[in-house]
């Protein structure tokens, strides 16, 4: 799977620690630099756009600089230390790992160093282009590389290492060094897997044909061959436009990693992120080989209602329409581009030709319309055990989203206010909030959250560059839920989190349970609409830039920026030990202090907030489950900061074995919890019984939830909370 971005960069360091038993896959796709590869190469692509134009490029160019000048919270003078900024940050990104770029290339790039901010003013792109020609040679070159490589047996008995991580190489001196480098790591690739099949050989259940290190390293060689020319394809189905967004955003990352340029495409998939709803079909799509596969049907969507468009049909051609509209053969066209032929708004038309898994074809039409894609919303659960009586609401939130359209269907802050009187009318004595993995979103909404559980007062202080902070209040009177209140947060609760948690925080009125801290990105941002810069109608549309306006703070006067939350109580986690957040990003805003505010609520006061950090802290200590993920923390940290691979054949396998006996040790350490009962809400059981898919998600979801130890201990801290209440006499 090709995952380069996630809410927290263009490395998934999610995906690679949860990988516990270090699939090649994982080292292939986290050293190469493909963020940036992604957008290069352009040879033979039958399927691309016409290049943008040099007077759309150049206005484009125009437009971020002026918005950056204009906008940005701290500007930054484009000048020859910032185009060497630029210059490394851009080389970072497409060749990060240093397996395309030899040092007589980087010198011709290097030429450029100090003068990419008079490119930039000029609007033009000589750099760039020599960047993208440069790429294209080395495109070519590798893949003829690696296909010679893996055209006959490799020879394991060398004592080889492979180094891993770019930042500790040189550039190669020339073309025979960076094919070494290759060759490498094609063997790593086929030595990887050939160790896995020799295992799964040697376990006492295995029951298929037991072949030779022999057959299974030309097995294993030709499916490197087909993953590696698949990622090539893909590659070389990338247009201009898409490639120069890398280099534009290598500009507004320099001022900060939030700030960012959109394509019109891309804005527009981020929209849906936000809102959590699009007008299409209701269909997910992804992509096998040559063809676009259905892999889930989203239920009450047009799709869902038709009837017909099952998971596993391939979509073979589109039409705009239904009768005698003429149809487009999809076939072998990137996902982005049928995505785009069959999205469309609401109340109109598309036909498709589909072919079922038995190879049957069939034409059928569909009424596109708004689709909710309701997984990203809040929900609740009844939390309840065995020793205690008292019952507690659970509300889980992925995300901060809200739709800014005039429509205005999803507000997440009106869906916790919806989930809290449900849970009232369970009679809970007190609620935990999960902001666990949510990176934020919507300010407004998190303002309206936060005040659901106070009287009224400020929630956060929003700073512009020149102005004084503008406190942000919740001046709603009434208090939704007035009793005991737990929020839970991890290192990938970012933003919005982070507001909402410190706001309760400093006011005392919840319990912030979880990780070692937060991930600590206090900046807020604004899209700005490039169009509006220029006059011009040939080169629209520019896209839009997602720009750094403001630093928010808390009511105390600090920033979570970089410093993050601090939770009140401190709990196991894998990533404790890894570094992780806005630290680890390249040019992050400073944290910084601003004067506080007065603040008060009455709403609800923690009892003993030492008492409930101490019993907790023995429970957690005597817990041979969080003493494990205490072990795997550390475990988790050595592979983050190994980089370093044996390719000789005995020397891997017992590198292997070692990884594999550590991993072991913590498979499965996840078990249902004894007594912990999850229950589902009254008022939500007709909704999760409409659809066999949707109760399918809500059973995994509710299991899942079961064996979550944090969560167990979040609810134990919460009966503690209960219980010193009765004793000093709260109601």
């Amino acid at each position: 799977m090709l995952n380069f971005n996630s809410p927290f960069g263009k490395f998934d360091l999610d995906k690679f620690l949860l990988d516990m038993k270090l699939k090649s896959s994982v080292v292939f796709f986290s050293f190469l630099g493909i963020a940036g590869i992604a957008f290069f190469v352009s040879q033979f692509n039958p399927f691309r756009t016409p290049a943008s134009s040099p007077e759309k490029e150049a206005a484009l160019m125009q437009a971020i600089l002026q918005g950056l000048n204009r906008l940005h919270f701290q500007p930054k003078e484009i000048d020859d230390k910032f185009s060497q900024q630029v210059y490394d940050l851009y080389l970072k990104d497409v060749d990060g790992g240093k397996r395309f770029f030899i040092q007589s290339e980087i010198a011709q790039l290097k030429s450029f160093e100090k003068q990419l901010d008079d490119e930039a003013n000029r609007g033009t792109f000589h750099f760039f282009d020599l960047s993208v020609m440069l790429m294209d040679k080395a495109i070519v070159k590798t893949q003829n590389w690696y296909r010679e490589i893996l055209a006959k047996p490799l020879d394991f008995n060398k004592n080889e290492i492979m180094e891993g991580d770019g930042k500790k190489l040189d550039w190669a001196k020339d073309d025979a060094e960076l094919r070494d480098r290759w060759e490498k790591q094609m063997k790593y690739e086929v030595i990887s897997r050939i160790t896995d099949e020799l295992e799964k050989q040697e376990k006492p259940d295995f029951k298929g044909e037991k072949k030779s290190f022999a057959q299974l390293e030309e097995e294993q060689r030709k499916k490197v061959l087909d993953t590696y020319d698949k990622w090539f394809k893909r590659l070389q189905k990338t247009d201009r436009p898409r490639r120069l967004e890398i280099y534009l955003n290598a500009f507004t990352n320099v001022f900060d990693p939030h700030s960012g340029y959109f394509s019109p495409k891309e804005k527009e998939n981020f929209d849906i992120q936000m809102s959590g709803k699009l007008e299409g079909i209701g269909a997910r799509l992804q992509t096998d080989d040559e063809k676009t596969i259905v892999s889930e049907i989203v239920p009450g969507g047009p799709a869902w209602k038709q009837g017909v468009l099952q998971p596993k049909d391939a979509i073979l051609k589109v039409a705009q329409g239904e009768n005698d509209a003429e149809s487009v053969d999809v076939m072998g066209w990137d996902l982005d581009d049928v995505v785009g032929k069959i999205r469309g708004p609401k109340g109109t038309k598309v036909t498709l030709t589909i072919q079922k898994p038995d190879g049957a074809e069939k034409v059928i039409t569909i009424t596109r319309d708004v689709v909710i894609m309701e997984e990203g919303f809040a929900k609740s659960l009844m939390l309840s055990a065995n020793t205690a009586q008292d019952k507690v609401g659970y509300i889980y939130l992925p995300k901060f989203y809200a739709d800014f359209t005039s429509q205005g269907l999803t507000s997440c802050a009106a869906d916790v206010a919806k989930e809290i009187e449900k849970l009232k009318k369970e009679n809970v004595k007190g609620i935990i909030l999960d902001l666990r993995g949510n990176g934020g979103g919507s300010l407004r909404d998190v303002v309206q959250m936060s005040g659901l559980f106070i009287e009224e007062g400020p929630i956060v202080q929003v700073k512009n560059r020149a102005r004084k902070p503008e406190i942000m209040t919740d001046n709603d009177p009434r208090v939704q839920w007035g009793g005991p209140l737990v929020v839970m947060v991890n290192s990938f609760s970012a933003s919005a989190s982070e507001i909402l948690a410190a706001a309760m925080q400093d006011y005392g009125r919840a319990v912030i349970v979880g990780s070692a801290g937060t991930y600590g990105k206090g900046t807020v941002q604004r899209f700005l609409d490039l169009d509006n810069s220029t006059g011009d109608e040939s080169v629209k549309p520019l896209g839009e830039m997602k720009l750094t306006i403001q630093k928010f703070y808390r009511i105390t006067g600090k920033t979570t920026q970089l410093d993050g939350v601090k939770p009140d109580i401190v709990l196991p986690d894998f990533y404790n030990l890894v570094d992780l957040g806005e630290r680890e990003n390249d040019y992050p805003l400073e944290s910084t202090t601003i004067e506080a505010v007065p603040f008060n609520q009455n709403a609800y006061h923690i009892t003993d907030l030492a008492k409930l950090k101490t019993t907790s802290e023995a429970r957690v200590n005597a817990d041979e489950t969080f003493k494990k993920v205490n072990e795997n923390a550390v475990r988790l940290r050595k592979i983050k900061d190994q980089s370093q691979y044996p390719l000789q054949a005995e020397k891997f396998r017992q590198w292997h074995k070692r990884q594999e006996e550590e991993a072991d040790r913590y498979d499965n350490l996840f078990k249902p919890i004894e007594g912990f009962n999850l229950a589902n809400l009254v008022a939500d059981m007709p909704q999760i019984q409409s659809d066999t898919s949707r109760q399918a998600r809500n059973d995994s979801w509710v299991k899942d939830k079961q064996k979550d130890i944090q969560l167990y201990e979040a609810y134990r801290i919460m009966q503690d909370m209960i219980r010193l209440d009765a004793l000093a006499g709260k109601n």
